[in-house]
């Protein structure tokens, strides 16, 4: 009886250290894709790394990272998304709206969890931020263009007409100049607005509205138009114009200030939503988290080029990062 019980208990350990061994060795494999490559989408990119690697999901060990990358073509892009939907990924992470649209878009079995999606709802990857339905969630930076057009009017007191510039062919954009008009409508500003279809287009759109003398310009959350950024800031600077923005990649590109989220914190926190995915836990049980915007992001070189301090009350909101062209 000793004996049966010895060879019992011995094979219990035995079973215990295989398991733990297949435990330890469990590999997984991701995929990330970006629509394009930005200050922006690559934090985003390192911060969901660094957030797997913080919760043991390291690259080179336990885990294998497809990162691609469609250089802002849409047909590249379709293309990618397609060669992750083959049964053989984990998990994939995409980055920004035009990526997540174009997994989901696909109805893949693979699940997708996605990083900063301004709107989720109207870019049609959930039908609900709580309840989602398309195997899909993530993370969502959605814009606060009343708050950010509110701290401009703080920095720069005397505006009375805005100058919007945004692509129509991005959905986060268009949510964003939406919430901007509605807020600048009902605080009695008025807006003129410039729609571009391509990058190209944007220093056309910005000669035009400083040809039409508008005191200030408002960006949306725009891969288009971040593209060219760098143009548009330098004639607005030229011509003593402030330019607001909705991303602090975007004031590092030149524009004077936005209030805004880390990057690199955004992508950390997909991350933990992706682990949830590769620990069992279903999308459809994975509420989307919003991210909220809290660090005032303020261009130190525009701001002395333009002859302007910030007030207290802009001191007084909480962290300030001062971002420089030398970054």
């Amino acid at each position: 009886m000793k004996k049966l019980v010895s060879v019992l208990t011995a094979l219990v350990l035995l079973l215990l250290c295989v398991s733990g061994v297949f435990a330890e060795a469990a590999q997984y494999k991701i995929g990330i894709i970006l629509m394009i490559e930005n200050g922006a989408f690559l934090d985003m990119k390192a911060g969901i790394l660094q957030g797997l690697a913080e919760l043991g999901y390291t690259e080179g060990s336990n885990l294998t990272v497809d990162y691609q990358c469609a250089q802002g073509d849409a047909t590249n892009l379709q293309t990618i998304c397609q060669g992750m939907d083959d049964g053989t990924y984990d998990l994939v992470f995409t980055v920004a709206t035009p990526a997540t649209q174009a997994f989901v878009g696909l109805e893949s079995a693979t699940p997708n969890v996605f990083c900063s999606v301004a709107a989720p709802v109207a870019a049609g990857v959930m039908s609900a931020l709580d309840t989602p339905d398309m195997n899909a969630t993530g993370t969502s930076n959605a814009i606060p263009a009343g708050d950010i057009l509110s701290l401009g009017l703080k920095i720069t007191p005397d505006v009375k007409t805005f100058g919007l510039v945004y692509a129509t062919s991005e959905v986060n954009a268009v949510n964003a100049m939406n919430n901007a008009k509605e807020f600048l409508s009902a605080n009695g500003y008025a807006y003129i607005e410039k729609t571009v279809a391509n990058s190209g287009e944007v220093q056309t759109a910005t000669q035009a509205l400083l040809d039409q003398e508008v005191d200030a310009i408002f960006l949306a959350n725009d891969s288009v138009v971040q593209a060219a950024v760098d143009i548009l800031a330098e004639m607005c600077i030229e011509e003593g114009i402030p330019t607001y923005c909705c991303s602090a990649t975007t004031v590092l590109s030149g524009c004077l200030a936005t209030l805004a989220m880390s990057d690199v914190d955004i992508g950390v926190q997909t991350a933990r939503i992706g682990a949830r995915v590769l620990e069992g836990t279903p999308v459809s049980e994975i509420p989307a988290v919003v991210v909220p915007a809290n660090i005032v992001s303020v261009n130190s070189d525009t701001l002395k080029a333009l002859g302007l301090e910030l007030p207290a009350e802009v001191l007084a909101l909480g962290d300030v990062q001062y971002l420089s062209y030398a970054q």
